[in-house]
């Protein structure tokens, strides 16, 4: 089927353009000022919406195999295409971890034949596993994940040699939870000790706090600083973090610094991070609690700006749903993580609306630096010969979130009651109308990514 976009506000590579985009057996066949005249199976009229490349998520978290009554690929793939996200990169700690390759293939399949958007899954490390790791096909896989911090689950890598090991040798990018084990738990124990049960209602940002990040993320970069190691750490939660990064920009495909060398040493912002702060814990208590932590004000404004002067390369959400029963229980008890996919371009088209970072760059972030960043092969872009990951937005429609109209499998969003002052109206996945105002096409399912390596 061809499908002709035409009138289209296009949102590219740091340009606004109005043009037409022809999409023919999955990819982007032309892109011009006047492609009316070409015959198509499929004509959308995008008068006064902005056409963009499809956001692709680094990070999230969907639970299956073994935790499906919090998620599954299905339905957080679906929530996420409803939002506008058509590739993602999901997380080892499921159950069982993805420590080999057959437990890795076993997660490919269950994508293959379910989820809507396109796929790519983590190799998990452990402290017993390292020669799986090496075993690992570059060209198949979007990195390796290291918990340099426990987290949800139980894989937190801490043996001192391995993690030598690790970063000398690891044959594409390492990806990496940063948040000193030895701090937090310090800190747990002094906290329980303090306050029992009844503790108040921010203690999350002050068990694990920018000490705990800051030491880890210190490490992680000095580890591949070592090693000359491709590392990229995730969801930068402090600003006392950003100056460990160097401000890298685009370039020919790659995130080069200034001395023109590619930026072996790149991170992650998360849209939870830019939104919330310590505040919200009053009122959202452990709808919020995630790790890391949500912190002060204060910080968020400092990754923002390192968003804006290019030393944060990436944005994504680190999905990670739970139930609201889970969530539910007193706060020692209480899972961390959130459900975020739905509506992580309409949070970043809101600060955008806000005047607080450009739509051009916040739309590279979440695409071309991703693509960039994990050399990912023909997507992230609007180019022709790329496969046709393309999202229509309306900014001048709102998105009212409510309980019926939520897709992640949980019911339930920390932003329920929030008007986002944006709608996503078309999502499509490597050429197919996947998602239409509400409307979802599941006879197509998405594919497996690729990487240039």
């Amino acid at each position: 089927m061809k499908t002709l976009i035409v009138n289209a506000l296009v949102v590219n590579e740091n340009q606004i353009q109005e043009s037409d985009v022809l999409i023919s057996d999955g990819h982007i066949q032309r892109i011009g000022s006047d492609l009316q005249h070409i015959p198509a199976d499929r004509i959308i009229d995008a008068k006064g919406l902005h056409l963009i490349p499809g956001i692709i998520d680094d990070q999230v978290h969907f639970r299956e195999p073994g935790l499906t009554h919090k998620a599954t690929i299905y339905t957080e793939a679906r929530a996420g295409v409803a939002g506008g996200v058509t590739s993602f990169m999901e997380m080892p700690n499921t159950v069982p971890n993805a420590l080999t390759q057959p437990l890795l293939a076993d997660k490919y399949k269950i994508a293959q034949e379910t989820s809507l958007a396109n796929y790519s899954f983590y190799m998990g490390a452990s402290n017993d596993n390292y020669d799986e790791v090496m075993r690992t096909d570059i060209s198949q896989i979007c990195g390796i994940k290291i918990f340099m911090g426990s987290s949800t689950g139980n894989m937190l890598v801490d043996a001192p040699d391995l993690l030598e090991k690790l970063f000398a040798n690891a044959p594409c990018l390492i990806a990496t939870h940063c948040e000193d084990e030895p701090t937090v738990k310090q800190r747990m124990e002094f906290f329980k000790e303090k306050y029992g049960e009844n503790v108040p209602y921010n203690i999350h940002a002050l068990i694990r706090n920018e000490e705990a990040c800051l030491i880890s993320s210190s490490f992680a970069t000095s580890l591949a600083q070592k090693h000359n190691t491709r590392l990229h750490i995730l969801h930068i939660s402090t600003g006392d973090e950003v100056s460990l990064f160097e401000i890298g920009n685009r370039e020919n495909g790659q995130i080069l610094l200034a001395n023109g060398q590619p930026k072996r040493i790149t991170s992650e912002a998360c849209v939870h991070h830019l939104w919330f702060d310590a505040e919200d814990y009053h009122l959202l208590g452990n709808k919020i609690k995630c790790n890391p932590a949500i912190k002060a004000p204060h910080h968020k404004e400092a990754i923002l700006q390192a968003l804006l002067d290019n030393r944060i390369d990436v944005i994504a959400t680190d999905h990670a749903p739970h139930t609201i029963e889970e969530k539910a229980q007193p706060y020692w008890q209480s899972p961390s993580g959130l459900p975020l996919i739905q509506h992580t371009l309409n949070v970043m088209l809101e600060l955008v609306k806000k005047g607080k970072i450009p739509l051009e760059r916040a739309i590279e972030k979440m695409t071309h630096s991703v693509a960039d960043c994990f050399e990912i092969k023909e997507r992230g872009y609007i180019r022709e010969g790329y496969w046709a990951d393309l999202v229509l937005v309306d900014l001048n429609a709102e998105t009212q979130v409510e309980a019926l109209n939520i897709y992640a499998k949980c019911g339930w969003s920390p932003f329920e009651g929030t008007t986002f002052q944006s709608a996503i109206t078309h999502t499509f996945v490597s050429g197919n109308l996947v998602y239409e105002k509400g409307i979802f096409n599941e006879t197509v399912k998405g594919q497996r990514l690729l990487f240039n390596r």
